[in-house]
């Protein structure tokens, strides 16, 4: 039987997490730069061939690819970034790196994220639509994931208008997982993201039935032509009115 985009998202990126945990191994003596590098191209070698092979008329859209254009008339768009936190998978024994596969699909004037997967090798795990588990019942003191350095102003804002506190973590695909692990309860980022940091973590947020959105509260809208997507909410759904009281003023 043939897999379904679910399916196959959530094996492209299994795999391509387990190549990635090859090659931390490999390099283990190796300089950071060297692993970064290496880690980069060779899942992106992986993820374009096993498309290309899998779904051969579908777009590619990944960070470490150029920019076909051909994808802004396409039906069907694959969103990829081959290693999300390569300064975290740089350093040995870090878990907070990622993988990200999804699905773009034409649907009207803008389209849709109908697939996305998450991989989160060297926590043996992949959160995959379409059945993405709700995280566990929150905390008493709401917990914001922000970057190592320089968290956001944003997020600050959040944290302060929550009463709550501060997680810090590495890649967007590892916050995002957080938030839908029940490790966190909101992720706001400003200040610099682009489509395929977010689509596969958007779409595993959904289907866990997060809420996702602009930092202004507009949509979220992948497969544009300026690939830049600098910010964005993820939450659990009874906080979102309240951190959107902060990002919108």
């Amino acid at each position: 039987m043939t897999e379904s985009d679910h399916q196959l998202a959530a094996r492209l990126a299994t795999e391509a997490g387990e190549l990635l945990l090859g090659v931390r191994a490999e390099l283990a003596d190796a300089d950071a730069k060297e692993r970064k590098a290496a880690g980069d191209k060779r899942s992106h070698d992986f993820l374009m061939a096993a498309l290309a092979a899998e779904r051969p008329g579908d777009a590619v859209l990944s960070e470490e690819g150029a920019d076909d254009r051909i994808r802004l008339t396409s039906d069907r768009v694959w969103i990829v970034d081959p290693l999300d936190g390569t300064r975290e998978f740089s350093e040995l024994g870090r878990e907070d790196w990622a993988v990200h596969v999804a699905l773009w699909v034409r649907n009207g004037d803008h389209g849709e994220l109908v697939a996305g997967a998450v991989a989160l090798p060297a926590q043996g795990v992949t959160p995959a639509t379409p059945d993405v588990a709700p995280p566990p019942p929150a905390p008493a003191t709401p917990r914001v994931v922000v970057s190592r350095t320089r968290p956001p102003e944003v997020a600050l804002a959040v944290r302060d208008a929550l009463g709550g506190t501060l997680v810090e973590m590495g890649s967007a695909g590892a916050k995002v997982a957080a938030v839908v692990q029940g490790l966190a309860d909101v992720y706001v980022h400003a200040g610099g993201q682009y489509e395929w940091d977010s689509a596969a973590p958007v779409a595993v947020a959904r289907a866990a039935g997060l809420f996702t959105s602009r930092i202004d509260g507009s949509p979220l809208r992948y497969n544009q032509s300026d690939v830049l997507l600098p910010d964005l909410i993820v939450c659990r759904p009874e906080l979102a009115d309240a951190v959107l009281a902060v990002t919108t003023r």
